[in-house]
């Protein structure tokens, strides 16, 4: 009996479970939060480990220590301006996002595994499937791509999207590739830096980390809860399945009548939009096949990253910014995006986040409502695009059978064939390779060996 209890303890440990602890252990566990903030470094690192290693009770119990300075952050109240107080919440955040590997997450409150295979124990110990994110650099930095800096702070942040998260899976990210970063140096003391492109995906997986669906890019928080719902629904039925053949067929018609869905909700909308003439649903454009796709043409699969943040910097660095105009077919999935902005709307703890990223900048009301405005709007078209364009493809994907095993391989098809970013070109589509730049090798500073580019 001994041998069963100590072999159940090592499975929940290698899992990063943490089960109903007796009192000396919840005590370590604050014990541990509040060394985590502490003014020597090495306690910091050393209590900041501990906690990351305990899982998500670890990063709770940090929330839980520091629950006022916390709770005063999301709702947006006045800060302590002493010097000793802000340093203080630095390191608290510091420490949060650490003990979370996610960037503001005092906002969201959720924690993620960056190890897949102890992602999938944890998952197969609460019986909850796995949402994997896929980005490019990494979520627990400030410049990782576009879209997945939005969902930090308008899908994580939200309180409902947060508390389902925690409750519903346990979460997973990793890192498709580097993020590209721009530097524009105005030679006076000031800089702007940005990110250029790439897309980011969600995974709901099954307990075994084989996928059963996929969310493409951003989406509003009410039409991202709907389809991880019913994602998450179409995992339990799959995990009762009696053999691998009854999963690939269950799984099969529930992306069947997702594109059965999806074709009635595009005609219902382009009646609603009074849109005669339809927009195009190829997300690839028309190129010879083994012609890597630009980064003018990728950025157009993400539509708030370009109208919100990409576009005046790509169009400053492209050789056919024209590219990036807009275009009939634009017009018309603007009209469609509006039918979605009650579900793109933001909440109280997301606009507290981005008011906080540039407070200086939106203390003017009439301003910060604009840039709200405009953010909605973008993420309402965004969602109907991913919908229709991205979401509907890998639904037919599914039902063709080829990727319901392995996420790597489906992951790779995604950012080939829907995010045009194929990991064949080491430049992102940003280095054309017709256009003569009057720069000394065309300005390319590399430490990798010209065979690899």
């Amino acid at each position: 009996m001994r041998a069963q209890v100590f072999a159940l303890v090592a499975m929940l440990a290698a899992a990063n479970v943490v089960v109903a602890a007796p009192a000396h252990r919840n005590n370590s566990l604050e014990a541990l939060a509040r060394k985590a903030v502490s003014e020597s470094a090495p306690e910091s690192a050393t209590a900041i480990e501990e906690l990351r290693s305990r899982g998500p009770a670890g990063l709770q119990a940090l929330l839980d220590a520091y629950a006022a300075e916390v709770g005063a952050a999301r709702e947006g109240l006045p800060a302590d301006a002493s010097p000793d107080a802000n340093r203080r919440w630095q390191r608290l955040r510091a420490a949060l996002d650490r003990v979370a590997a996610q960037r503001d997450s005092y906002a969201s409150g959720l924690y993620w595994y960056t190890d897949f295979v102890r992602a999938k124990a944890a998952a197969k110990m609460s019986r909850k499937p796995i949402l994997s994110l896929r980005l490019l650099g990494r979520l627990d930095e400030d410049l990782s791509c576009a879209n997945s800096r939005f969902f930090r702070t308008t899908l994580y942040s939200n309180a409902e999207v947060s508390r389902f998260l925690r409750e519903r899976f346990v979460l997973h990210w990793e890192s498709v590739r580097p993020v590209p970063k721009v530097t524009i140096d105005f030679g006076d003391g000031r800089k702007l830096e940005r990110t250029l492109t790439g897309n980011s995906i969600h995974y709901v997986l099954d307990l075994e980390g084989r996928p059963v669906d996929a969310l493409p890019g951003l989406y509003g928080a009410r039409a991202f809860l709907r389809v991880l719902a019913s994602a998450e629904h179409a995992a339990s039925t799959c995990a009762n399945a009696g053999s691998a053949q009854e999963r690939e067929a269950l799984l099969r018609e529930y992306h069947k009548a997702r594109v059965g869905e999806l074709e009635g909700e595009w005609a219902a909308d382009l009646a609603k939009a009074r849109i005669a003439t339809p927009p195009s649903r190829d997300a690839r454009p028309a190129a010879a096949p083994d012609v890597s796709p630009t980064a003018e043409q990728a950025a157009r699969g993400a539509i708030t990253k370009m109208m919100v943040v990409e576009r005046p910097v790509l169009r400053g660095t492209s050789s056919n910014p024209r590219a990036l105009d807009p275009t009939a077919d634009d017009a018309a999935w603007a009209r469609i995006g509006e039918l979605y902005s009650a579900d793109a709307r933001l909440d109280g703890s997301s606009r507290s986040l981005i008011r906080s990223k540039n407070p200086g900048a939106y203390a003017d009301r009439e301003k910060f409502e604009g840039v709200i405005r405009n953010l909605e709007r973008a993420i309402a078209e965004d969602t109907a695009r991913n919908k229709y364009l991205v979401e509907a493809k890998l639904h037919g994907w599914f039902v063709a059978g080829d990727w319901t095993k392995d996420v790597r391989g489906l992951n790779e098809k995604v950012y080939s064939e829907l995010f045009l970013t194929p990991s064949s070109d080491p430049w992102l589509g940003l280095f054309p390779r017709d256009a003569y730049t009057a720069i000394e090798n065309d300005g390319v500073h590399s430490t990798r060996s010209p065979s690899n580019f």
